[in-house]
């Protein structure tokens, strides 16, 4: 009997997995949308256009993200331009902010924000939510241009599939962003976006803030524990691992989680938060502001979290890194041939490297990690790459928002 086998090349492999994640994930949110209508239409509810034109939307879906948006709302005020601003966080710190050209309007969460999205008229909208046109998100045919603003100067990249394969625009921290998208847009046969390069609002933020934190009198040594999540964090991956050794230090160590691990990890987060309910020398960190934590902090471990980024742009001190395997299939990133997204291989220039098997040492490791000269100029590199127009951002969104605002509807000379 004669055996045949079939080969498949690694590209070729790549991308069929990829399709068959994608196309997964599709029928998984297609039927999930079923189900949605069809108890929307139970209901007796019927939905209606937004029948008041909106020129400039920025829509807020966390309360985390205010920092984001804040630096734009201040760009629309001071040039006394209205902009409607709807947000899914009740307590919202634009409620109280004494704007006159910002309008605010809080829209409910989750399905009832999108039932109000996906029915707006309007000619931009701005959001840091991503999977428009994937998810629960769909684009309103009234709406004429929908741009997206990256939270983080990582890889534009680092969504899940899809998550920004749909917008007219997406607002870049820097330049080296933009080679990626492109790639994805003719390998998926996208139309271009507009990819202006913006700055970090969110940076310019904290930036400004961190500078008024004053210095802790009678300071010990601290280190701050920022791990990602999922399985690939360091925190779920090693635990009471990493934890023991921590504490046994003596020193102060602050463990700040992800906030997805609040949702995601709650049961790893409970026991942890139990085993050492006791520790004199942990603290727990759910603050929606990160700055307090990283001012105090002498050193972090962390392993592919975005806040390395604002720790090393805004505090310029040493981080050490577990190398994660991070599984790259689920992000936009794994279709991107090549070396593995420039986060990801950013900290292994500018950071320092730490191993399982240096745990129960972490003590005398932390103590002999020195912060050279050449650490510091690879951070400055970093910071220079990744986060452009420091201290404008806010105006450069302004600008570009504008202008594209002006070509829609033929009043001005174009985009940036």
């Amino acid at each position: 009997m004669q055996q045949f086998f079939l080969y498949i090349d690694p590209g070729t492999g790549s991308m069929l997995f990829s399709i068959l994640i994608g196309a997964t994930a599709t029928l998984y949110f297609l039927a999930r949308a079923a189900i949605l209508k069809l108890k929307f239409i139970l209901s007796g509810k019927k939905g209606t256009a937004d029948k008041s034109a909106h020129t400039y939307v920025i829509y807020n879906e966390d309360k985390r993200y205010w920092n984001v948006f804040k630096p734009v709302l201040d760009a629309f005020e001071n040039h006394q331009t209205e902009v409607t601003y709807f947000t899914s966080c009740k307590e919202d710190e634009v409620f109280s902010a004494g704007y006159q050209f910002v309008k605010s309007e809080y829209i409910g969460e989750g399905n009832a924000a999108f039932a109000k999205l996906n029915l707006l008229s309007a000619d931009i909208v701005l959001a840091t939510t991503p999977g428009l046109g994937v998810y629960q998100w769909k684009r309103s045919k009234n709406v004429k241009h929908y741009a997206h603003i990256l939270h983080s100067p990582g890889d534009a990249t680092m969504y899940r599939l899809f998550g920004i394969d749909y917008f007219d625009s997406v607002l870049l921290t820097g330049g080296y962003q933009k080679n990626d998208v492109r790639y994805l847009e003719k390998a998926r046969g996208l139309k271009e976006k507009d990819l202006p390069v913006v700055g970090c609002t969110y940076l310019d933020f904290y930036k400004e803030h961190i500078e008024t934190i004053p210095a802790e009198e009678n300071h010990s040594f601290t280190v701050l524990l920022s791990p990602s999540w999922g399985p690939s964090g360091i925190l779920s991956k090693y635990g009471e691992k990493l934890l023991d050794p921590l504490l046994a230090t003596g020193w102060n160590i602050i463990v700040r989680p992800h906030p997805q691990s609040k949702r995601s990890e709650a049961e790893m987060l409970e026991r942890l938060a139990k085993k050492y309910a006791d520790s004199g020398n942990l603290i727990w960190d759910y603050e929606s502001e990160n700055i307090r934590s990283m001012k105090k902090a002498d050193i972090m471990i962390s392993d592919f979290s975005g806040i390395i980024y604002d720790y090393t742009f805004l505090c310029d001190k040493p981080v050490m890194y577990v190398d994660a395997d991070i599984e790259l299939a689920l992000y936009d990133a794994y279709d991107v041939p090549g070396q593995k997204p420039w986060q990801l291989n950013a900290v292994k220039e500018f950071g320092i490297g730490l191993k399982e098997e240096q745990f129960p040492a972490i003590k005398e490791v932390i103590q002999n990690a020195s912060d050279s000269a050449e650490l510091a100029r690879l951070r400055a590199k970093a910071k220079q790459d990744a986060w452009e127009h420091i201290g404008s951002a806010g105006e450069k969104v302004y600008e570009f928002m504008a202008e594209t605002e002006q070509h829609l509807n033929g009043t001005g000379s174009g985009k940036q």
